[in-house]
């Protein structure tokens, strides 16, 4: 597999019908008992009466469903492969911190990145490593002053 630099598209913001319509499709479509399929067969018809069939793998088929159910909450989606390279902006955007924050992060080898030239790039997977990794700290330290406001029994 070749890694690539991927300039990640904008982010689609649902307007208010589309948030309606994704969020009828994903009630009917989350329903459906897929338990023992690999594949989901989907009759398309468009405005005009055309109808074709498609064969989608039951994972984009989950993919799809995961857009659509951010889609009904009216969040922006967007849709990263993840053998992408990331710039630095790209990878903050995505962290939600500052440019400045990431490269120090990437200094002091808190995630792998490579150079091109004087650039910095990130693999999406490995800055989504990184992610789960900090967000699992984050949850373990939440659990742990709960537990505590616990045994000091202060009513949460």
């Amino acid at each position: 597999m070749t890694t690539q630099s991927f300039h990640y598209p904008e982010p689609m913001i649902p307007s208010d019908k589309e948030v309606e319509l994704a969020r009828t499709s994903s009630r009917i479509l989350s329903g459906l008992n897929l338990k023992k399929s690999k594949t989901v067969d989907i009759l398309l018809e468009t405005g005009n009466h055309h109808q074709n069939s498609v064969t989608l793998p039951l994972s984009a088929f989950k993919l799809l469903l995961s857009i659509l159910t951010e889609m009904a909450e009216g969040n922006a989606v967007a849709l990263l492969p993840v053998h992408a390279e990331l710039t630095t902006q790209e990878a903050a955007d995505l962290l939600n911190v500052s440019r400045p924050y990431l490269i120090h992060l990437l200094e002091e080898k808190k995630m792998p990145f490579r150079k091109v030239g004087t650039r910095r790039r990130i693999l999406f997977q490995d800055l989504m490593d990184y992610k789960a990794k900090i967000d699992a700290a984050r949850r373990k330290t939440l659990d742990e002053l709960a537990q505590e406001a616990q045994d000091l029994d202060m009513g949460y």
